[in-house]
């Protein structure tokens, strides 16, 4: 299950949201657990049980980390649940490509065995291991209620897709959380926004792109059009799903941090690291770069770091060698800025940065998006025999051209900073508190007749 489903919209939701409020504040954490549960066991009921062996692994390990907190057996029970964790995530999300690259190197005929992936895997992955890590340094208490830990690995609203949440971000609202109306608002229109990114854009987008992929008809110009609506795509329905998640959350009286901050407006590939799914860069960073020694250490060792960081962050994204090559692209472009371009670059005008990382981050979900990301390449520099344009070419680019404004535009701080300025202004702040309802009852109603019609609808996200 999605959120961007008739089921969870008008099924799912309104039954947990009634159910969760009535019951005593002592009984939510149990409600939104089993609730939690239902949503993951939806599409795949038996994978419930790799969710609650990972939350009873850190559950126990965690206890007996703070137990042996002053002796160097604590060590074994962090290495246990590491294990414990990454050995489902490994067995899942690349037995079989492991032993397709075994077959590729020695000729053999090992049989894939074609293991589906456990929805959201990666990311509560990531909360167990930072949970047991946290008290293994000390920076959080072992959690002594397995329902409250086991609340906090699988609560719906950021199960599938994140944000990365951290054990220590919400401990204090596990055990209480504020309930109010002006939250529930809020959150209400979080999650609205969020939905009708993703259906109304970044369903639209990805439709063009599957559109592309199906013509035989290709041109240069195609290749570029279809890279745009591919680059627009992920980022509205990843950052449209974090709106969602985040506003759920607040719904629930939970406060998770922003993962987006209008990453296409970055002025260089190190800024558009902090603005794209920030928790995840965070993660790297603080439970990977800085253990490795960050850039407190020699030159060649911090340049390795970032390098192994990176080539970890392409292949936890997928297990393929385009997504490998993606991670080992920014790690490389990274380490250019750091040691010579980002210098140059802060004397340059906004503009040319703004051009320099658009161009760099457009070619790197070429990569990441393609099968054959060589081949999309050379098309997309026209070092093939396709023409440079053609009659679909401009067919679809005049079907489409309205969407790409309004794309380009939301994906830039502008109609938030327009809206905020009414909200302030005097004069049309009473307007602005009218107007709003009726906007956001019109976005959810378009949304829904999107999702009611059957529209193209993936999720890029859905099964990391």
């Amino acid at each position: 299950m999605v959120f961007s489903s008739i089921a969870f919209l008008y099924y799912f939701l309104p039954v947990f949201l009634i159910i969760y409020f009535i019951v005593p504040d002592k009984f939510k954490n149990i409600i939104l657990l089993l609730f939690s549960l239902a949503f993951y066991a939806y599409g795949e009921p038996v994978y419930i049980i790799i969710v609650m062996i990972s939350v009873l692994s850190s559950f126990i390990n965690g206890l007996l980390i703070e137990k042996y907190f002053e002796s160097k057996i604590k060590r074994l029970f962090l290495i246990i649940d590491i294990c414990v964790s990454l050995g489902f995530l490994a067995y899942f999300k690349y037995t079989d490509f492991f032993i397709a690259n075994i077959n590729n190197l020695f000729n053999s005929n090992l049989s894939l065995l074609h293991i589906a992936l456990p929805v959201g895997i990666s990311f509560y992955t990531f909360q167990t291991i930072s949970y047991t890590i946290d008290v293994y340094k000390g920076e959080v208490k072992a959690q002594r209620n397995f329902i409250k830990l086991a609340t906090f690995v699988s609560k719906f609203p950021q199960k599938v897709a994140g944000p990365v949440v951290r054990y220590s971000e919400v401990e204090k609202e596990l055990t209480k959380r504020t309930h109010s109306f002006e939250n529930f608002s809020l959150g209400m229109r979080r999650f609205i926004i969020g939905l009708a990114k993703k259906v109304i854009l970044a369903n639209n987008f990805g439709l063009l792109y599957d559109i592309f992929l199906g013509v035989g008809d290709r041109s240069v110009a195609f290749y570029w059009l279809a890279g745009l609506a591919f680059m627009l795509q992920i980022y509205f329905d990843f950052s449209g799903y974090s709106d969602m998640a985040i506003g759920l959350a607040r719904m629930l009286g939970f406060k998770f941090a922003e993962n987006f901050n209008y990453p296409y407006i970055a002025k260089s590939i190190t800024d558009f690291w902090r603005r794209w799914h920030i928790s995840l860069s965070s993660w790297f960073k603080d439970y990977i770069y800085i253990p490795l020694g960050g850039s407190r250490v020699s030159k060649i060792k911090a340049l390795r770091n970032i390098m192994i960081v990176w080539l970890i962050t392409g292949f936890w994204h997928g297990a393929a060698w385009n997504f490998v090559f993606w991670g080992l692209y920014f790690g490389v472009l990274l380490i250019i800025e750091k040691l010579w371009v980002g210098k140059i670059l802060e004397k340059l005008p906004n503009l040319f940065r703004y051009a320099y990382t658009l161009f760099i981050v457009y070619i790197s979900w070429i990569i990441f998006n393609s099968h054959t990301p060589l081949a999309d390449l050379q098309a997309l520099f026209g070092m093939t025999d396709i023409p440079m344009t053609n009659n679909v070419t401009i067919y679809y680019f005049r079907s489409y051209l309205i969407l790409f404004l309004v794309g380009i535009i939301g994906a830039t701080p502008i109609l938030r900073d327009w809206a905020i300025n009414l909200k302030t202004n005097e004069k049309s702040s009473k307007m602005m508190n009218l107007v709003e309802p009726i906007f956001l009852v019109v976005l959810l109603m378009i949304s829904t007749a999107y999702l009611v019609d059957g529209s193209f609808n993936p999720f890029i996200y859905f099964r990391f």
